[in-house]
Protein backbone atom coordinates (compact mmCIF):
# COMPACT_ATOMS: atom_id res chain seq x y z
CA UNK A 1 0.00 0.00 0.00
CA UNK A 2 1.28 3.09 -0.91
CA UNK A 3 2.07 6.83 1.64
CA UNK A 4 -1.24 8.38 -0.14
CA UNK A 5 -3.19 5.54 -0.19
CA UNK A 6 -2.33 4.85 3.55
CA UNK A 7 -3.08 8.64 4.47
CA UNK A 8 -6.35 8.19 2.79
CA UNK A 9 -7.44 5.80 5.18
CA UNK A 10 -6.64 6.79 8.02
CA UNK A 11 -8.03 10.26 7.06
CA UNK A 12 -11.52 8.04 6.49
CA UNK A 13 -11.13 5.91 9.74
CA UNK A 14 -10.66 8.81 11.67
CA UNK A 15 -13.63 10.47 10.75
CA UNK A 16 -12.49 13.07 8.00
CA UNK A 17 -14.12 11.67 4.45
CA UNK A 18 -13.25 14.52 2.46
CA UNK A 19 -9.68 14.85 4.10
CA UNK A 20 -9.51 11.22 2.43
CA UNK A 21 -11.24 12.32 -0.88
CA UNK A 22 -8.77 15.18 -1.18
CA UNK A 23 -5.64 12.65 -0.85
CA UNK A 24 -7.13 10.45 -3.31
CA UNK A 25 -8.00 13.16 -6.10
CA UNK A 26 -4.58 14.97 -5.65
CA UNK A 27 -2.07 11.56 -5.90
CA UNK A 28 -4.60 9.62 -8.54
CA UNK A 29 -2.06 9.41 -11.00
CA UNK A 30 0.12 7.51 -9.03
CA UNK A 31 -2.18 5.00 -7.56
CA UNK A 32 -3.57 2.17 -9.07
CA UNK A 33 -7.21 2.08 -9.41
CA UNK A 34 -8.29 -1.67 -8.07
CA UNK A 35 -6.27 -0.68 -4.97
CA UNK A 36 -8.04 2.33 -4.14
CA UNK A 37 -11.62 0.52 -4.87
CA UNK A 38 -12.29 -0.40 -1.22
CA UNK A 39 -11.96 2.76 0.18
CA UNK A 40 -13.56 4.46 -3.05
CA UNK A 41 -16.71 1.79 -1.82
CA UNK A 42 -16.93 3.19 1.17
CA UNK A 43 -16.49 6.45 0.73
CA UNK A 44 -19.26 6.27 -1.92
CA UNK A 45 -21.21 4.42 0.42
CA UNK A 46 -20.90 6.95 3.27
CA UNK A 47 -22.66 9.23 0.68
CA UNK A 48 -24.84 7.73 -0.79
CA UNK A 49 -23.81 7.08 -3.88
CA UNK A 50 -24.94 3.40 -4.97
CA UNK A 51 -23.46 3.27 -8.48
CA UNK A 52 -20.01 4.45 -7.65
CA UNK A 53 -20.00 1.91 -4.57
CA UNK A 54 -20.97 -0.97 -6.87
CA UNK A 55 -18.65 -0.16 -9.62
CA UNK A 56 -15.73 0.04 -7.04
CA UNK A 57 -17.07 -3.75 -5.42
CA UNK A 58 -17.05 -4.94 -8.73
CA UNK A 59 -13.27 -3.80 -9.75
CA UNK A 60 -11.98 -5.75 -6.70
CA UNK A 61 -14.22 -8.63 -7.63
CA UNK A 62 -12.71 -8.94 -11.12
CA UNK A 63 -9.67 -6.67 -11.67
CA UNK A 64 -7.46 -6.36 -15.08
CA UNK A 65 -10.72 -6.61 -16.80
CA UNK A 66 -11.92 -3.47 -19.11
CA UNK A 67 -15.39 -3.47 -18.76
CA UNK A 68 -15.10 -2.92 -14.62
CA UNK A 69 -12.21 -0.40 -15.19
CA UNK A 70 -14.71 1.08 -17.44
CA UNK A 71 -17.39 1.19 -15.33
CA UNK A 72 -15.59 2.40 -12.45
CA UNK A 73 -14.10 5.18 -14.75
CA UNK A 74 -17.70 6.20 -16.19
CA UNK A 75 -19.36 6.09 -12.24
CA UNK A 76 -16.02 8.41 -10.90
CA UNK A 77 -16.76 10.80 -13.56
CA UNK A 78 -20.57 10.70 -12.93
CA UNK A 79 -20.19 11.88 -9.34
CA UNK A 80 -17.50 14.71 -9.85
CA UNK A 81 -14.07 13.43 -9.29
CA UNK A 82 -12.49 12.59 -13.18
CA UNK A 83 -9.21 12.40 -11.46
CA UNK A 84 -9.70 9.06 -10.25
CA UNK A 85 -11.27 7.88 -13.15
CA UNK A 86 -8.20 8.80 -15.47
CA UNK A 87 -5.84 5.98 -14.41
CA UNK A 88 -9.21 3.20 -14.57
CA UNK A 89 -9.29 4.42 -17.66
CA UNK A 90 -6.12 4.61 -18.81
CA UNK A 91 -5.80 1.06 -18.63
CA UNK A 92 -9.14 -0.11 -19.88
CA UNK A 93 -7.95 1.51 -23.01
CA UNK A 94 -4.78 -0.34 -23.04
CA UNK A 95 -6.86 -3.34 -22.85
CA UNK A 96 -9.15 -2.56 -25.74
CA UNK A 97 -6.65 -1.46 -27.58
CA UNK A 98 -4.27 -4.90 -27.10
CA UNK A 99 -4.31 -7.90 -29.09
CA UNK A 100 -6.43 -10.96 -27.21
CA UNK A 101 -4.62 -13.77 -25.49
CA UNK A 102 -5.06 -17.02 -26.84
CA UNK A 103 -6.86 -19.49 -24.44
CA UNK A 104 -6.19 -23.49 -25.01
CA UNK A 105 -9.70 -25.21 -25.53
CA UNK A 106 -8.73 -28.68 -26.42
CA UNK A 107 -5.24 -30.69 -27.56
CA UNK A 108 -5.21 -28.67 -30.85
CA UNK A 109 -7.26 -25.79 -31.10
CA UNK A 110 -7.15 -22.28 -29.37
CA UNK A 111 -9.94 -19.42 -29.11
CA UNK A 112 -9.17 -15.82 -28.26
CA UNK A 113 -9.82 -15.32 -24.94
CA UNK A 114 -12.29 -12.75 -23.95
CA UNK A 115 -11.11 -9.70 -21.64
CA UNK A 116 -14.06 -7.64 -21.47
CA UNK A 117 -17.66 -7.42 -22.63
CA UNK A 118 -17.65 -7.54 -26.17
CA UNK A 119 -19.99 -3.91 -26.22
CA UNK A 120 -16.90 -1.98 -24.95
CA UNK A 121 -15.04 -0.62 -27.92
CA UNK A 122 -12.12 0.84 -27.88
CA UNK A 123 -13.75 4.35 -29.04
CA UNK A 124 -16.11 4.35 -26.25
CA UNK A 125 -13.00 3.75 -23.47
CA UNK A 126 -11.22 6.80 -25.71
CA UNK A 127 -14.32 9.13 -25.46
CA UNK A 128 -14.89 8.46 -21.96
CA UNK A 129 -11.48 9.10 -21.09
CA UNK A 130 -11.32 12.13 -22.95
CA UNK A 131 -14.10 13.41 -20.95
CA UNK A 132 -12.62 12.21 -17.57
CA UNK A 133 -9.46 14.46 -18.90
CA UNK A 134 -11.96 17.13 -19.86
CA UNK A 135 -13.32 17.54 -16.63
CA UNK A 136 -10.02 17.75 -14.82
CA UNK A 137 -9.30 20.30 -17.28
CA UNK A 138 -6.09 17.98 -18.59
CA UNK A 139 -7.00 19.21 -22.23
CA UNK A 140 -3.30 19.32 -23.98
CA UNK A 141 -3.69 15.37 -22.51
CA UNK A 142 -7.18 14.87 -24.28
CA UNK A 143 -6.06 16.32 -27.23
CA UNK A 144 -3.21 13.87 -27.49
CA UNK A 145 -5.18 11.12 -27.37
CA UNK A 146 -7.89 12.04 -29.72
CA UNK A 147 -5.19 12.70 -32.45
CA UNK A 148 -3.34 9.70 -31.62
CA UNK A 149 -6.85 7.58 -32.24
CA UNK A 150 -8.03 9.67 -34.92
CA UNK A 151 -8.57 6.71 -36.70
CA UNK A 152 -10.98 5.48 -34.50
CA UNK A 153 -12.98 8.66 -34.38
CA UNK A 154 -16.27 10.20 -36.44
CA UNK A 155 -16.99 13.52 -36.71
CA UNK A 156 -20.06 14.18 -33.81
CA UNK A 157 -19.21 14.19 -31.08
CA UNK A 158 -15.34 12.98 -31.83
CA UNK A 159 -13.60 15.26 -33.92
CA UNK A 160 -15.42 18.27 -32.58
CA UNK A 161 -14.15 17.12 -29.12
CA UNK A 162 -10.60 17.51 -30.89
CA UNK A 163 -11.75 20.96 -31.97
CA UNK A 164 -13.04 22.50 -28.49
CA UNK A 165 -9.88 20.46 -26.73
CA UNK A 166 -7.54 22.53 -29.09
CA UNK A 167 -8.81 25.69 -28.46
CA UNK A 168 -9.05 25.21 -24.44
CA UNK A 169 -5.19 23.91 -25.08
CA UNK A 170 -4.54 27.38 -26.85
CA UNK A 171 -4.02 25.45 -30.41
CA UNK A 172 -6.66 27.62 -32.38
CA UNK A 173 -4.92 26.82 -35.73
CA UNK A 174 -5.29 23.18 -35.11
CA UNK A 175 -9.00 23.61 -33.75
CA UNK A 176 -10.14 25.92 -36.94
CA UNK A 177 -8.43 22.92 -39.63
CA UNK A 178 -10.13 20.31 -37.69
CA UNK A 179 -13.47 21.91 -37.59
CA UNK A 180 -13.07 23.21 -41.03
CA UNK A 181 -13.21 19.36 -42.11
CA UNK A 182 -15.98 18.65 -40.31
CA UNK A 183 -19.42 17.36 -41.46
CA UNK A 184 -22.24 19.40 -41.08
CA UNK A 185 -23.90 18.27 -37.37
CA UNK A 186 -27.45 17.21 -36.62
CA UNK A 187 -29.51 16.97 -33.97
CA UNK A 188 -28.08 17.93 -30.17
CA UNK A 189 -24.50 18.59 -31.84
CA UNK A 190 -26.09 21.60 -33.73
CA UNK A 191 -25.35 23.69 -30.41
CA UNK A 192 -22.14 22.32 -29.37
CA UNK A 193 -20.78 23.17 -32.96
CA UNK A 194 -22.67 26.92 -33.13
CA UNK A 195 -20.75 27.91 -29.94
CA UNK A 196 -17.12 26.59 -31.28
CA UNK A 197 -17.93 28.37 -34.28
CA UNK A 198 -18.38 31.12 -32.56
CA UNK A 199 -15.07 30.89 -30.52
CA UNK A 200 -13.05 30.14 -33.61
CA UNK A 201 -14.62 33.48 -35.04
CA UNK A 202 -13.60 35.59 -31.95
CA UNK A 203 -10.27 33.71 -32.29
CA UNK A 204 -9.66 35.03 -35.94
CA UNK A 205 -11.27 38.00 -35.06
CA UNK A 206 -9.19 39.21 -32.12
CA UNK A 207 -6.37 36.69 -31.31
CA UNK A 208 -4.65 36.67 -28.13
CA UNK A 209 -1.05 37.44 -27.76
CA UNK A 210 0.28 34.55 -26.00
CA UNK A 211 -0.87 31.69 -23.51
CA UNK A 212 -0.96 34.20 -20.73
CA UNK A 213 -3.17 36.71 -22.51
CA UNK A 214 -6.25 36.27 -19.62
CA UNK A 215 -8.16 38.72 -21.28
CA UNK A 216 -7.70 37.82 -24.60
CA UNK A 217 -8.31 34.09 -23.99
CA UNK A 218 -11.69 35.27 -21.62
CA UNK A 219 -12.89 36.67 -25.03
CA UNK A 220 -12.35 34.03 -26.91
CA UNK A 221 -14.02 31.23 -24.99
CA UNK A 222 -16.95 32.99 -23.57
CA UNK A 223 -17.31 36.36 -25.40
CA UNK A 224 -17.43 38.33 -22.05
CA UNK A 225 -14.81 41.02 -21.15
CA UNK A 226 -12.47 40.72 -18.55
CA UNK A 227 -12.57 44.26 -16.90
CA UNK A 228 -10.03 44.16 -14.49
CA UNK A 229 -6.53 41.93 -14.00
CA UNK A 230 -5.40 40.67 -10.43
CA UNK A 231 -2.68 43.22 -9.65
CA UNK A 232 -1.13 40.36 -7.37
CA UNK A 233 0.91 37.29 -8.01
CA UNK A 234 1.58 36.97 -11.65
CA UNK A 235 4.77 35.94 -11.83
CA UNK A 236 3.22 33.44 -8.84
CA UNK A 237 1.02 31.89 -11.14
CA UNK A 238 -2.05 33.60 -11.04
CA UNK A 239 -1.76 35.38 -14.37
CA UNK A 240 -4.42 37.89 -14.01
CA UNK A 241 -7.00 35.56 -11.68
CA UNK A 242 -7.91 35.54 -7.87
CA UNK A 243 -7.75 32.47 -5.63
CA UNK A 244 -9.37 34.38 -2.67
CA UNK A 245 -10.58 38.23 -2.99
CA UNK A 246 -11.31 39.55 0.55
CA UNK A 247 -13.79 42.62 -1.27
CA UNK A 248 -14.29 46.21 -0.12
CA UNK A 249 -16.56 48.77 -1.52
CA UNK A 250 -13.44 50.39 -3.41
CA UNK A 251 -13.30 47.48 -5.28
CA UNK A 252 -16.77 47.88 -6.48
CA UNK A 253 -15.86 50.72 -7.04
CA UNK A 254 -13.39 51.02 -9.41
CA UNK A 255 -15.54 47.88 -11.23
CA UNK A 256 -18.42 50.00 -12.17
CA UNK A 257 -15.66 52.71 -13.15
CA UNK A 258 -14.22 50.00 -15.36
CA UNK A 259 -18.06 49.30 -16.65
CA UNK A 260 -18.03 53.01 -17.77
CA UNK A 261 -15.07 52.14 -19.79
CA UNK A 262 -15.78 49.24 -21.62
CA UNK A 263 -19.53 51.24 -22.42
CA UNK A 264 -18.15 54.05 -23.74
CA UNK A 265 -15.08 52.31 -25.81
CA UNK A 266 -17.86 49.77 -27.16
CA UNK A 267 -20.38 52.87 -27.73
CA UNK A 268 -23.07 51.08 -25.82
CA UNK A 269 -25.63 53.14 -23.80
CA UNK A 270 -28.06 50.99 -21.62
CA UNK A 271 -31.56 52.18 -21.38
CA UNK A 272 -32.17 51.17 -17.89
CA UNK A 273 -30.37 49.00 -15.38
CA UNK A 274 -32.24 45.63 -13.95
CA UNK A 275 -32.37 45.30 -10.45
CA UNK A 276 -31.67 41.60 -9.37
CA UNK A 277 -33.74 40.61 -6.18
CA UNK A 278 -30.57 39.40 -3.97
CA UNK A 279 -28.85 42.42 -1.83
CA UNK A 280 -25.80 42.78 -2.96
CA UNK A 281 -26.71 42.75 -6.58
CA UNK A 282 -29.17 45.63 -6.23
CA UNK A 283 -26.68 47.63 -4.40
CA UNK A 284 -24.29 47.29 -7.21
CA UNK A 285 -27.49 47.89 -9.42
CA UNK A 286 -28.43 50.73 -7.79
CA UNK A 287 -24.58 52.24 -7.66
CA UNK A 288 -24.51 51.47 -11.71
CA UNK A 289 -27.90 53.53 -12.62
CA UNK A 290 -26.48 56.51 -10.41
CA UNK A 291 -23.04 56.66 -11.98
CA UNK A 292 -24.23 55.94 -15.43
CA UNK A 293 -27.49 58.23 -14.96
CA UNK A 294 -30.06 55.81 -15.93
CA UNK A 295 -33.31 54.72 -14.21
CA UNK A 296 -33.37 50.95 -12.09
CA UNK A 297 -35.96 48.99 -11.49
CA UNK A 298 -36.57 45.05 -10.95
CA UNK A 299 -35.34 43.27 -13.31
CA UNK A 300 -37.99 41.96 -16.08
CA UNK A 301 -36.84 39.25 -19.01
CA UNK A 302 -37.33 40.30 -22.08
CA UNK A 303 -36.58 44.12 -21.70
CA UNK A 304 -34.87 45.62 -24.44
CA UNK A 305 -31.34 47.46 -24.13
CA UNK A 306 -31.38 46.78 -20.25
CA UNK A 307 -28.03 46.52 -18.45
CA UNK A 308 -28.45 43.54 -15.83
CA UNK A 309 -26.21 43.91 -12.57
CA UNK A 310 -25.10 41.26 -10.59
CA UNK A 311 -22.52 40.60 -7.51
CA UNK A 312 -22.03 36.62 -8.21
CA UNK A 313 -24.27 35.34 -9.98
CA UNK A 314 -23.62 31.79 -8.19
CA UNK A 315 -25.49 33.63 -5.16
CA UNK A 316 -28.50 34.24 -7.83
CA UNK A 317 -31.79 32.21 -8.02
CA UNK A 318 -30.14 29.44 -10.42
CA UNK A 319 -33.25 29.86 -12.38
CA UNK A 320 -32.90 33.15 -13.19
CA UNK A 321 -29.04 32.90 -14.44
CA UNK A 322 -29.73 30.05 -16.69
CA UNK A 323 -32.72 32.32 -17.94
CA UNK A 324 -30.10 34.88 -18.70
CA UNK A 325 -28.54 32.59 -21.22
CA UNK A 326 -30.26 34.13 -23.71
CA UNK A 327 -30.26 37.71 -24.35
CA UNK A 328 -33.34 40.25 -24.71
CA UNK A 329 -32.16 43.13 -28.00
CA UNK A 330 -29.24 45.30 -26.86
CA UNK A 331 -29.50 43.54 -23.17
CA UNK A 332 -26.27 43.67 -21.54
CA UNK A 333 -24.70 41.40 -18.32
CA UNK A 334 -22.68 42.94 -16.02
CA UNK A 335 -21.14 40.38 -12.60
CA UNK A 336 -18.86 42.32 -10.43
CA UNK A 337 -17.46 38.81 -9.21
CA UNK A 338 -17.19 35.94 -11.54
CA UNK A 339 -15.98 32.19 -10.22
CA UNK A 340 -13.54 30.95 -12.43
CA UNK A 341 -13.56 27.13 -11.08
CA UNK A 342 -17.15 27.07 -11.02
CA UNK A 343 -18.51 29.13 -13.85
CA UNK A 344 -22.24 30.58 -13.56
CA UNK A 345 -24.64 29.26 -15.69
CA UNK A 346 -24.54 31.77 -17.96
CA UNK A 347 -21.38 34.10 -18.75
CA UNK A 348 -21.50 37.55 -17.97
CA UNK A 349 -20.95 40.29 -20.76
CA UNK A 350 -18.61 42.16 -18.67
CA UNK A 351 -16.71 41.06 -15.25
CA UNK A 352 -14.80 42.95 -12.56
CA UNK A 353 -13.01 39.94 -11.85
CA UNK A 354 -12.06 36.10 -11.96
CA UNK A 355 -11.83 34.61 -8.52
CA UNK A 356 -12.14 31.46 -7.00
CA UNK A 357 -13.80 32.63 -3.86
CA UNK A 358 -15.07 36.06 -2.82
CA UNK A 359 -16.35 37.17 0.70
CA UNK A 360 -18.25 40.36 -0.32
CA UNK A 361 -18.19 43.62 1.64
CA UNK A 362 -21.23 43.25 3.37
CA UNK A 363 -20.33 39.94 4.45
CA UNK A 364 -18.32 38.76 7.80
CA UNK A 365 -14.67 38.11 7.36
CA UNK A 366 -11.18 38.15 7.89
CA UNK A 367 -10.22 42.73 8.68
CA UNK A 368 -7.49 44.51 9.49
CA UNK A 369 -8.51 46.59 12.25
CA UNK A 370 -7.23 50.21 12.92
CA UNK A 371 -4.29 49.31 14.82
CA UNK A 372 -3.29 46.78 12.26
CA UNK A 373 -4.59 43.62 13.66
CA UNK A 374 -6.79 40.61 11.61
CA UNK A 375 -10.41 40.15 13.06
CA UNK A 376 -13.07 38.47 12.13
CA UNK A 377 -15.62 41.27 10.93
CA UNK A 378 -19.38 41.32 11.67
CA UNK A 379 -21.33 40.96 8.31
CA UNK A 380 -22.79 44.29 7.29
CA UNK A 381 -27.06 44.65 8.10
CA UNK A 382 -27.20 47.52 5.99
CA UNK A 383 -30.26 47.75 3.34
CA UNK A 384 -29.31 47.64 -0.41
CA UNK A 385 -29.83 50.78 -0.98
CA UNK A 386 -27.60 51.72 2.00
CA UNK A 387 -24.60 49.68 0.35
CA UNK A 388 -24.94 51.56 -2.86
CA UNK A 389 -24.71 54.87 -0.78
CA UNK A 390 -21.16 53.45 0.42
CA UNK A 391 -20.08 52.11 -2.98
CA UNK A 392 -20.84 55.70 -4.36
CA UNK A 393 -18.54 57.18 -1.44
CA UNK A 394 -15.92 54.44 -1.65
CA UNK A 395 -11.88 55.21 -3.97
CA UNK A 396 -12.53 54.41 -7.70
CA UNK A 397 -9.14 53.67 -7.89
CA UNK A 398 -7.00 50.59 -8.29
CA UNK A 399 -5.53 48.63 -6.10
CA UNK A 400 -1.75 49.13 -6.14
CA UNK A 401 -0.60 45.97 -6.19
CA UNK A 402 2.90 43.90 -5.68
CA UNK A 403 4.74 45.74 -8.60
CA UNK A 404 5.41 42.27 -10.23
CA UNK A 405 2.41 42.07 -12.13
CA UNK A 406 1.84 44.18 -15.81
CA UNK A 407 0.10 47.00 -15.30
CA UNK A 408 -3.89 47.36 -16.94
CA UNK A 409 -4.62 50.99 -17.55
CA UNK A 410 -7.53 52.12 -18.59
CA UNK A 411 -6.25 52.89 -22.05
CA UNK A 412 -5.28 48.95 -22.67
CA UNK A 413 -9.03 48.14 -21.70
CA UNK A 414 -10.62 50.48 -23.96
CA UNK A 415 -8.65 49.50 -26.92
CA UNK A 416 -9.08 46.29 -26.30
CA UNK A 417 -12.84 46.85 -26.08
CA UNK A 418 -12.64 48.62 -29.58
CA UNK A 419 -11.51 45.87 -31.65
CA UNK A 420 -14.03 43.06 -29.62
CA UNK A 421 -16.99 45.64 -30.32
CA UNK A 422 -17.97 44.14 -33.54
CA UNK A 423 -18.65 40.67 -32.28
CA UNK A 424 -19.47 41.29 -28.62
CA UNK A 425 -22.85 40.92 -26.36
CA UNK A 426 -24.55 38.95 -29.50
CA UNK A 427 -25.75 35.02 -29.62
CA UNK A 428 -25.97 33.23 -26.38
CA UNK A 429 -24.16 33.45 -23.06
CA UNK A 430 -22.77 30.30 -23.33
CA UNK A 431 -21.41 28.48 -19.85
CA UNK A 432 -18.14 27.41 -20.57
CA UNK A 433 -16.46 25.43 -17.85
CA UNK A 434 -12.67 24.96 -18.25
CA UNK A 435 -10.54 27.90 -17.27
CA UNK A 436 -8.93 27.66 -20.87
CA UNK A 437 -5.28 27.53 -21.79
CA UNK A 438 -4.15 30.28 -19.11
CA UNK A 439 -3.38 28.07 -16.28
CA UNK A 440 -3.68 29.84 -12.38
CA UNK A 441 -2.84 28.64 -9.40
CA UNK A 442 -6.07 27.37 -7.13
CA UNK A 443 -6.76 25.95 -3.77
CA UNK A 444 -7.11 22.33 -3.66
Amino acid sequence: MTTELSKAWELFESGDPQGSMRTLRLAADELVSVEIAPLVARLAEGAGFTDLSEASTALVARPGKADQLYQFGYACVERGIPALAVPALKEALRLTLAPPAPERTGLFRRKPKQQSDPKLTTRRVLLELVTSLERDERHVEALALLREHDALLSDWPDRYLTVYNALMSGQIHMAQQVFDALSTPEGLWIEPGQRVARMLERAAALPPTGIQDLRGWHHVLTGGLLSTLSPHGFEQGMTGRWAYVQDDFDSCRHGLERLRTVLQASGRKPASIGLLPDRGSRALGLAAAHLLDVPASPYQPGTPNALVVAYDLNECDPALVAALRERAVGELLFEHATCWTETPAATADVSTLLAQSVSAPWESGLRFSEDGEVEQSEPDGRSAEELAEAILAADPAPQEGDGQTPTDPDEALAAFVARAAVLWASGPRDRVRSSGPVRSARFA
